[in-house]
């Protein structure tokens, strides 16, 4: 008895490069749409001082890595070093409570995260003048998942902090060069 062998017959052979060859031609104008990954933001100075933030301020450490992602600045710790001078002037988490019920139990919170900073060079020229930056999400809240809301106020939080330095990037990137 002879041996069973499976060939790829000619149809199917061709057949796979028309499909292959139709895959690449309707994937084409993808590649010219401009479409590109948000990188790191190149900025217009090459060292920068952060000022002004609290000890362990979480937002001073995303800030400090998104500038040293950068492939045109770095943070540097002594102002004679820095070309720039970036001062929070205020950095600040509230919660307030918005709703209860008319038993006095919290039904919404309103979380609130409030950054003011300004950019200037070690001279005091005022490249960015005084800007606050407010983020605020509402979450509803019962007392019997407290352990959970607590960790969702937790991670609402980071998402704030994570967009503010999203948007102080985007203005430092504005800044001309120096």
């Amino acid at each position: 008895m002879p041996a069973h062998h499976t060939l790829v017959s000619a149809p199917t052979a061709a057949r796979r490069q028309w499909l292959l060859g139709a895959a690449c031609l309707a994937v084409a104008p993808l590649a010219g749409c401009g479409f590109q990954l948000r990188g790191a933001q190149a900025l217009n100075f090459r060292t920068v001082q952060l000022t002004g933030f609290g000890p362990h301020s979480p937002l001073e450490k995303e800030l400090r890595r998104a500038i040293d992602a950068s492939t045109t600045t770095l943070v540097v710790d002594s102002g004679g070093a820095a070309q720039v001078l970036l001062e929070a002037l205020s950095d600040r988490r509230e919660r307030n409570v918005v709703a209860t019920t008319s038993a006095g139990q919290v039904r919404q919170i309103s979380l609130r995260l409030r950054f003011t900073f300004t950019l200037r060079t070690p001279s005091d020229r005022e490249l960015i003048g005084p800007t606050e930056l407010l983020l605020g999400r509402d979450i509803s809240y019962n007392e019997a998942d407290a352990l959970a809301k607590e960790q969702e106020e937790a991670l609402l939080y980071r998402e704030m902090q994570t967009d503010i330095v999203s948007q102080i990037m985007r203005r430092l990137a504005a800044v001309p060069a120096l």
